[in-house]
């Protein structure tokens, strides 16, 4: 079972308009609703792609009600989310039909207390002694100590269970330091925690500060992975149009079940590539057309090689 965290889940709803304009009324052609979340969304490519799979993290009120009966309905995914006081949030996605372009608006998160956190903690430990790999995946709701993602990752590293992290800010900047088998920041994440805009100077200096491989999201550049084992660019055929909207976790979902799979570094990143850009031509976050991906994955262009011993 690989599972996934996400502390600040969400509702996500899609407004699909004809074109986007500021300061005007818009007419909308279809609306779509789904439990929403980088953890959710990773959790539902890697079900698509046959990995069983867990999601804990939070959910409360009505629209973490309707998060929790959502995920209880979708095949191949475990629901574990831990009831809290406060109200899941939404996010809102306005998809631009003549340009394919996305606009998004994010609510903050429920205020988690104290015993509530503490409760998580718990439940999280339990969840790990049936996990092959754990993904920490997306910001943190209020009332979450700031270091709660290292806490999590040192926990994983107890009960030996592989762990992806996928975060930003400061949260990133600790949780590195506990040491994860794998982060995957994107340029800007990259260079906020390094202070540098050199993808290969930037991967080397986390890898420095404590991860154990790195894989940077560089956007129609595509995957830069710096690992134990060697260094590796993948680079998609063409740069996507669509819905940007979780395909960094579509990302995670292929680095994570490669991982899970034991498959050498070059094909992880080739799936990983090859998913992200399937999930972009799909106008819902965490979705993907099968065929599209099997075509991507003989397009995907892998160069480097491993380390010298």
């Amino acid at each position: 079972m690989i599972l996934t965290v996400t502390l600040n889940t969400a509702l996500d709803i899609t407004y699909r308009v004809g074109a986007l304009r500021p300061h005007t009324s818009h007419r909308v052609s279809a609306v779509t609703e789904r439990p929403g979340g980088k953890g959710v969304n990773v959790a539902r490519v890697l079900a698509a792609l046959g990995h069983e799979t867990t999601v804990t993290g939070f959910a409360g009120g009505a629209t973490g009600a309707t998060v929790r009966e959502r995920l209880a309905e979708t095949a191949g995914i475990r629901e574990a989310l831990l009831p809290v006081a406060g109200a899941t949030r939404r996010t809102v996605a306005v998809v631009d039909e003549r340009t394919g372009d996305t606009t998004q608006l994010n609510e903050p998160g429920p205020q988690i207390a104290p015993a509530e956190w503490g409760a998580f903690l718990d439940h999280y430990e339990e969840l790990l002694r049936g996990a092959s790999a754990v993904a920490l995946c997306g910001s943190l709701p209020p009332g979450v100590p700031v270091g709660a993602y290292a806490g999590l990752v040192k926990a994983a590293r107890a009960a030996a269970v592989p762990v992806l992290l996928d975060t930003s800010g400061e949260a990133l900047r600790r949780g590195v330091a506990a040491r994860p088998d794998l982060v995957k920041p994107n340029a800007y994440e990259l260079a906020e925690l390094t202070g540098s805009h050199d993808p290969s100077r930037a991967t080397q200096d986390a890898r420095r500060r404590g991860a154990r491989a790195v894989v940077a999201s560089l956007g129609p550049q595509g995957l830069l992975a710096l690992t134990p084992e060697g260094c590796w660019r993948a680079l998609p055929p063409t740069r996507e149009h669509g819905n940007p909207t979780g395909a960094g976790d579509a990302t995670v979902a292929a680095l994570l079940s490669a991982q899970v799979e034991q498959l050498p570094w070059p094909t992880r990143l080739t799936r990983a590539v090859a998913l992200s850009a399937a999930t972009v031509r799909s106008p819902t976050a965490g979705e993907f057309d099968r065929g599209t991906y099997e075509k991507l994955l003989t397009q995907i262009t892998v160069t480097g090689g491993p380390t010298a011993p």
